[in-house]
């Protein structure tokens, strides 16, 4: 008989991405504190997110996927979380309206907390220290005293999750999420000169509400209108973390991560023989795999059949990351292959991490054109490939930050520095995450024309 999947499998397999904590007997004491932990979320959540995943595989829902490049123990605040809580929120109701669909929504949040490095070094001002790997795992002040691996920062990044799920839980079904109130802060960016263009779809989807309304549909009347569903997601990164947060549920007898709703493996560690990978393969949540140019064909179909050998709908999301120009030259290849093999995925586009470029004010940032041409070119892929495209995946804020160039509010590279927060990737604020989404919303409307105009 085949070996049962442990937890702890993964130790012995090649890691990469991954720190080396100088001391082991309090990396070991704060595991053991972990496992005493209650998981952050439960089997039933994550098994209700794989169900909606599946739909969304067959054009009967959309995902959104968005929140923090890295969330940060310095930044973290009830306001911070809060302001990028409802920018989902606004997104996820101009998709709606798009796609004529429910919208999965999923945070980049409580627990999206490490980050992949392109070195394990970095020079700062003419002196070399470790690479700051994300506040779960060191700081990010450049001392060499910081920049040390500390594993009781695992302990505070608990913290800060929960934290962050009681209060999004709060958000969720507490009246906050109201879509009435959702409609009407998504008329206040449309009232602004430089959002005018949007105006027309903020008015019809007033309309709407007013109808439903007339029609005696509200929030009293019918409660579902009053809160929303909502999930978590990160890298998992730090195996140390994951393994410590795995339980057993209770209901099926399997494993489950603990840690979020949705795990997903980076394109930097999806060796197929890696820790990474053996580590997801055993948990039940739903399970994403970041696809970039180096993705081979060979390499998805081992990583479909390691991951997903069930072939069970939900359970794979294929997260899309070329870069605009790109994608014609590598999301055809791997639709195939997908096809070929008659597996079970849902096809997302991240049109964030193969768009970043250094400005020539020496800021790392994202032209908010490239992201929107990526985004236009998944969807023509999956047009010409009679496929589906079934999400959106963003590093954004609600912070009215300055990282991302372009946009309605025409961020220039000279307005970079003027709130320039982020320790890793730079995001989309709040005013261009909203208008992207009214872009994505048109590219939907103009699919859900399309099949209909084709009887499908």
């Amino acid at each position: 008989m085949a070996k049962a999947w442990m937890k702890s499998d993964w130790r012995a397999k090649p890691r990469v991405q991954m720190p080396d904590y100088p001391d082991a007997a309090a990396l070991t004491a704060v595991e053991a504190q972990l496992g005493k932990m209650p998981p952050l979320v439960f089997a039933g959540e994550a098994r209700r997110l794989k169900a909606d995943l599946a739909k969304a595989a067959k054009g009967e829902a959309f995902l959104l996927q968005g929140g923090d490049c890295a969330e940060s123990f310095t930044e973290f605040s009830a306001d911070n979380l809060r302001d990028t809580f409802k920018v989902l929120l606004q997104m996820a109701i101009v998709l709606t309206w798009g796609a004529k669909v429910p919208v999965i929504k999923v945070g980049r949040m409580a627990g999206q907390f490490a980050k992949p490095r392109s070195a394990p070094t970095e020079i700062i001002g003419g002196v070399e220290y470790p690479s700051y790997r994300g506040d779960i795992v060191n700081g990010f002040e450049a001392t060499q005293e910081a920049r040390l691996p500390d594993p009781n920062r695992m302990l505070q990044a608990y913290t800060q999750a929960a934290a962050s799920l009681n209060l999004l839980r709060a958000f969720s079904t507490g009246g906050y999420a109201d879509i009435h109130r959702v409609q009407s802060w998504i008329s206040g960016f449309t009232d602004e000169a430089d959002a005018a263009r949007y105006r027309e779809v903020a008015e019809r989807i007033s309309d709407a509400m007013d109808f439903m309304a007339a029609a005696g549909v509200t929030s009293e009347t019918a409660h579902q209108l009053g809160k929303v569903d909502f999930y978590t997601s990160h890298e998992a990164l730090l195996l140390e973390y994951e393994e410590a947060l795995c339980r057993i549920d209770s209901t099926t007898g399997l494993p489950i991560a603990g840690s979020g709703h949705m795990l997903w493996i980076g394109d930097r560690t999806r060796q197929v023989d890696g820790a990474h990978v053996e580590f997801c393969r055993g948990v039940q949540n739903p399970i994403g795999l970041k696809c970039g140019p180096s993705t081979t064909e060979e390499d998805l179909k081992l990583l479909m059949a390691k991951l997903n050998p069930q072939n069970e709908p939900g359970r794979l999301t294929l997260i899309a990351r070329f870069g605009a120009g790109k994608v014609g030259e590598h999301l055809p290849r791997l639709i195939r292959t997908v096809q070929a093999e008659g597996a079970q995925v849902l096809w997302t586009c991240d049109p964030m991490h193969g768009n970043t470029i250094k400005s020539a004010s020496g800021f790392k940032t994202r032209p908010f054109d490239s992201v929107l041409r990526e985004v236009r070119e998944f969807f023509a892929i999956h047009k010409a490939e009679a496929t589906i495209p079934g999400g959106v995946h963003f590093e954004m804020t609600g912070k009215d930050v300055t990282e991302c160039t372009g946009g309605v509010r025409a961020v220039s590279d000279e307005d970079l520095s003027s709130r320039y927060h982020t320790a890793c990737d730079p995001r989309l604020n709040a005013s261009q995450s909203l208008e992207l989404a009214f872009l994505v919303a048109e590219e939907l409307q103009d699919l859900r024309v399309m099949k209909k105009a084709a009887g499908l």
